[in-house]
C-alpha cells in the first residue's frame, strides 16, 4: 500500500505498573468548525473524570475557538488533519494515559476510572469502549455489536470507540501517522500487534448518530466498509478523505 510507513513497534515490557499513585488521564478532542457542540463536549469530558482536557483546533472559521476559550480546557492550534491534530494534542498533554475523543462522542462519569483500573494491569497498553449509539433503532444495536467484534477480533479500535493508550507506549510508537483519514486504523494495527490485545471497557461511550441519520444506516455503514476495504487495497488517505467528506 502506498501509505506512510508505520512507526516501529514498541519494546515489550515485563515491569509491573509504571504509575506512582493514581494515573492521570488526558482527553484530546480534535475539532474543526464544531461551534455547536464543542462546549458540551468539554463539559462532558470533565464529567467523565479527566485530569486534563485539550481541544485541538484545525483552523475553525466559526465560533469554535471562542466557545472553547470560554470553557475549562487548554487549546492547541494545529494543521488541519486528524493525525496532525491528535499528535499536537498528545504533545501538549500532561496525563499518564491519553484518550482520543471525537467531539460528538461522550462518556459516562466512570469512564476515566475504568481506564485507570484497566491500566493497573501491566499487560494492558490501551483499548477502547463499548459504544452506545444514541438512537433507539435496532439497526444501531447490530452496528454496535459489529464494531465491538471488529475491535476485539481484528484488533482495530477506531476513533469513535474512545481509543486510549499509555502515554509511554504512544510516544515509543511515534504517535499517529499524519494522514487525513484512517490514522486510527494505522495506529491500532501498530499498537495491538503480537501478544497485545485491546481492552474494551464497558463504558458506554455514547455516539451521536448524526452521520448515519443523514445518510441512512445501511448506506453509511456500506460507505465505511468500502473506504476501509479501499484503504486495505492501497487507496491513498487523501483520496479517501475526499470521498468520505464530499460524497
Amino acid at each position: 500500500m502506498n501509505h506512510s510507513p508505520a512507526p516501529p513497534p514498541a519494546t515489550e515490557t515485563t515491569s509491573k505498573i509504571e504509575f506512582r499513585g493514581k494515573p492521570s488521564v488526558s482527553i484530546v478532542i480534535p475539532v474543526l468548525n464544531e461551534g455547536d457542540r464543542v462546549s458540551e463536549s468539554i463539559t462532558k469530558a470533565w464529567q467523565a473524570g479527566a485530569d486534563d482536557v485539550i481541544v485541538v483546533d484545525g483552523g475553525s472559521t466559526d465560533q469554535t475557538i471562542a466557545l472553547a476559550e470560554s470553557s475549562n480546557c487548554r487549546i492547541v492550534k494545529a494543521t488541519a488533519g486528524r493525525g496532525q491534530q491528535l499528535n499536537a494534542g498528545a504533545a501538549s498533554a500532561t496525563g499518564d494515559i491519553l484518550l482520543f475523543l471525537h467531539v460528538d462522542n461522550w462518556m459516562d462519569v466512570s469512564a476515566a476510572d475504568q481506564i485507570r483500573d484497566a491500566m493497573n494491569d501491566a499487560e494492558c497498553v490501551g483499548g477502547g469502549f463499548k459504544q452506545r449509539i444514541d438512537s433507539k433503532k435496532f439497526a444501531f444495536r447490530i452496528l454496535e455489536f459489529g464494531n465491538y467484534i471488529r475491535a476485539t477480533g481484528q484488533r482495530l479500535v477506531y476513533g469513535d470507540q474512545g481509543l486510549f493508550v499509555r502515554r509511554s507506549v504512544f510516544e515509543s510508537l511515534g504517535g499517529f501517522p499524519e494522514i487525513p483519514l484512517m490514522e486510527d486504523f494505522e495506529f491500532s494495527q501498530t499498537l495491538f500487534q503480537g501478544r497485545r490485545k485491546p481492552v474494551m471497557l464497558p463504558g458506554p461511550l455514547h455516539v451521536d448518530p448524526r452521520r448515519w441519520e443523514k445518510t441512512g444506516v445501511i448506506r453509511q455503514t456500506m460507505r465505511n466498509w468500502r473506504i476501509a476495504t479501499a484503504y486495505r487495497c492501497g487507496a491513498s488517505p487523501e483520496s479517501l478523505y475526499q470521498r468520505y467528506y464530499q460524497d
